[in-house]
């Protein structure tokens, strides 16, 4: 029972990266989102969907959470990897760290420079292609340590690129001008204490999911009220609390709500 129950919950998570997808196609969504639901289908330490700008010749990244050096790297020098060929490769199916061989990672800066400090021990780097064949940008997933991640969670990454495909090809029309500065955005309120400056800035690099979770931990609520409170499973929520705790670096929930509120964070009323 247990094994066909998390079945199940990895079947609802798929559907739901799937309408955030299809949300963020629309433009209804942005690509935050996507990676907030594909968070509850592989459990990661860094993840990044990147388009790719064909007129610059470079990866431009939609979300993310990598640290800085390593978000450049994906940005400028990936396709230059050689990895990315292989990436790119008739086969399409993706490239989970653990599947390179050994003498490829050897002869890969991405890998030596960049993941290899962070720790990284499995993850997969899937080109995305849109429906008539054109390359239209990246998936990066990376995780941490020796945790392995599930066969079936694998396949659902794969049939998945499809929909990650279309959210990413469609931002490819209105890329922000090169050397653009923003224009000034009124602080409005949001949900979870948080203002559009705040998330811009995502503190830890944490996801806007994440942050509204680490805003209710500043409460000291349980993982079902928190559940209930945002409209997730409390399964959900405590992956997002291990995500959290794994990117701040902390102990625990306590001392993650410490950093919280030094922050400023808040839970919405």
């Amino acid at each position: 029972m247990a094994a066909q129950h998390d079945t199940a919950d990895l079947l609802d998570s798929a559907l739901r990266v799937r309408e955030a997808a299809r949300s963020a196609a629309a433009g209804a969504a942005s690509a935050d989102t996507v990676l907030t639901a594909l968070a509850e289908v592989v459990r990661h330490d860094h993840a990044s969907l990147t388009r790719w700008d064909p007129r610059r010749r470079r990866h431009t990244t939609l979300a993310g959470s990598y640290p800085e050096d390593a978000t450049a790297y994906i940005e400028t020098r990936l396709h230059h990897d050689p990895v990315f060929p292989v990436l790119r490769g008739p086969a399409r199916g993706g490239l989970w760290l653990g599947d390179v061989p050994r003498d490829l990672l050897a002869a890969s800066p991405g890998f030596q420079d960049v993941l290899s400090p962070l720790g990284i021990e499995d993850g997969v780097a899937q080109c995305l292609f849109a429906a008539d064949g054109r390359y239209v940008g990246m998936l990066n997933i990376s995780v941490r340590g020796r945790r392995r991640t599930p066969a079936p969670a694998r396949a659902v990454v794969t049939l998945l690129t499809e929909s990650l495909a279309a959210a990413v090809a469609s931002c490819e029309a209105a890329p922000p001008p090169e050397g653009a500065v923003p224009a000034p955005r009124a602080e409005a309120a949001r949900p979870g204490g948080l203002s559009p400056r705040a998330e811009t800035a995502r503190p830890g690099g944490l996801s806007p999911r994440e942050l509204e979770v680490l805003a209710e931990l500043t409460a000291g609520r349980t993982n079902r009220q928190i559940a209930e409170r945002l409209y997730i499973t409390p399964r959900t929520v405590g992956t997002h609390v291990e995500h959290i705790l794994a990117k701040l670096d902390v102990p625990n929930r306590a001392a993650a709500a410490a950093k919280a509120a030094a922050w400023g964070l808040a839970p919405a009323a």
